[in-house]
């Protein structure tokens, strides 16, 4: 990926809670304590450890983890609702650190749209005037920012609600609002901290759909918060997996499931279907390889691009004896037998 294509840089951000951060990181640097030991002797909490990363233009990259790993704190670093104790942040090319704080309250308000948990909708506000209100703090005029504010509510399918106040709506639809909110603005970056994890399993997933169909149509860049594997799976074009405040890996659902980075890793994927996450690409064999052991391959097997889901694969094994061929750029460059397909399912069932 070029770097221009890059809209968020973090770079060695740490995150120290305590009365003397700056000496428990040194110690860290130094002596290498762990957490436990920065907790003993500074009292001080290790929050965020040393993370790198980078985000591309309308990429949705989530970052998940159990309860106190790290994500929600490191998501609030992005635009400095927390202050770093040591690293670099850039956003669009700002050194969002090196922002004075009326730079800082201007960058917010244009770059970077926020969606949290709690809805914090404003009960006595419509919900036209709650999704205007962005707007009104960069001093849109009203008629304005109510036309912008409507054609959003139209967006996220809320319309005819726009006169209605928070309490009249379901939770669904109070936190479709919140997001059509930290749209309003068109920021160039959405941050999304456990958007959907206080709701119902069915609105819950009715608004992962939502969101998908959303971004495909406004391909916002934006960083997603969740504590659920499924809905990072569903959602998310990379996932990076955090621990004790660290980032352990980075990849595509299926970069994370098919080559895990350590065994916790490996734990915390074992139970994820690889039916709709493993792709032809990383089940193939080289067709060279095969024929070498097979001979030629007949004209007649069936061919599939190196995106087809391990879903398909198998239905298609069902169907026909065949192996499967792999065909890219019209060149047929791999091969999968039903004995590669059983291997993947296999590997990726969670022996109890």
């Amino acid at each position: 990926m070029k770097s221009d294509d890059r809209v968020i840089e973090i770079s060695n951000v740490w995150k120290i809670f305590g009365g003397r951060p700056e000496l428990a990181l040194k110690a860290i640097q130094d002596r290498g304590l762990s957490k436990a030991e920065v907790l003993a002797e500074f009292n001080a909490v290790v929050g965020v450890a040393d993370v790198s990363l980078s985000v591309n233009r309308g990429e949705i990259f989530c970052i998940m983890g159990l309860s106190g790993s790290g994500k929600s704190t490191l998501v609030r670093h992005f635009n400095r609702l927390l202050e770093p104790t040591a690293g670099k942040i850039e956003i669009e090319g700002t050194d969002v650190m090196a922002l004075a704080p009326k730079e800082l309250q201007a960058f917010r308000n244009r770059k970077i749209g926020m969606v949290f948990q709690n809805f914090a909708l404003m009960p006595h506000r419509s919900v036209l005037d709650n999704v205007a209100m962005p707007l009104e703090i960069r001093q849109v005029a009203k008629n304005e920012r109510m036309r912008q504010a409507a054609a959003i509510l139209d967006i996220v399918e809320l319309g005819a609600w726009g006169s209605k106040f928070a309490h009249e709506l379901s939770g669904g639809m109070q936190q479709r609002v919140g997001l059509a909110r930290a749209l309003a603005a068109n920021p160039d970056v959405l941050l999304m901290d456990e958007p959907f994890s206080a709701l119902d399993p069915l609105i819950r997933r009715q608004l992962q759909d939502e969101f998908i169909r959303l971004s495909k149509i406004l391909k916002k860049t934006t960083i997603f918060i969740t504590h659920d594997l499924d809905e990072a799976v569903r959602i998310g074009d990379r996932i990076a997996i955090m621990r004790d405040g660290k980032v352990v890996q980075i990849g595509t659902a299926e970069d994370i499931v098919m080559n895990p980075a350590d065994d916790y890793v490996a734990d915390f994927v074992a139970g994820i279907s690889r039916l709709k996450v493993v792709h032809a690409h990383a089940v193939m064999q080289p067709i060279a390889a095969y024929m070498a052991h097979n001979g030629p391959i007949t004209v007649d097997a069936p061919r599939v691009d190196g995106h087809e889901t391990l879903s398909n694969l198998i239905t298609l094994a069902i169907d026909d004896d065949s192996p499967i061929v792999v065909n890219a750029a019209g060149a047929d460059v791999g091969i999968i037998t039903r004995a590669d397909l059983l291997r993947t399912v296999i590997e990726g069932t969670e022996v109890s």
